[in-house]
């Protein structure tokens, strides 16, 4: 891949990246991928074809119950906390077969 350095006086744009950086001491003891519905959703076949869904909800009270809810049934997800404002922002779940988790996020609309 070609590395391209825009100045911000320069007409073409500036290339927009999404950084993951992962803690080197949790490898050995956190697994990385081996759940089989992470698998599935990451191997080969699927690669171009990975489901993801945007929705929304009206506020803070709102994703935090929404994370209680998910939590209470066993549902694996992060809920976002932005520093250091403390303010829950947004929330994701690992992936998981649709049937398993569209119950929780049926009434929910999506995000435009």
């Amino acid at each position: 891949a070609e590395t391209k350095t825009v100045t911000p006086n320069s007409s073409e744009e500036e290339l927009v990246v999404h950084y993951v950086v992962v803690r080197r001491d949790l490898i050995n003891t956190w697994p990385l991928g081996n759940d089989p519905a992470t698998l599935s959703y990451c191997s080969p076949s699927f690669l171009d074809s990975m489901h993801k869904v945007t929705l929304e909800v009206k506020g803070e009270i709102q994703i935090v119950n929404l994370s209680e809810k998910l939590k209470s049934n066993g549902i694996l997800h992060k809920l976002w906390i932005e520093q250091p404002e403390n303010i829950p922002t947004c929330l994701a779940t690992k992936a998981y077969p649709k049937s398993m988790v569209s119950p929780f996020f049926r009434k929910l609309k999506l995000c435009k």
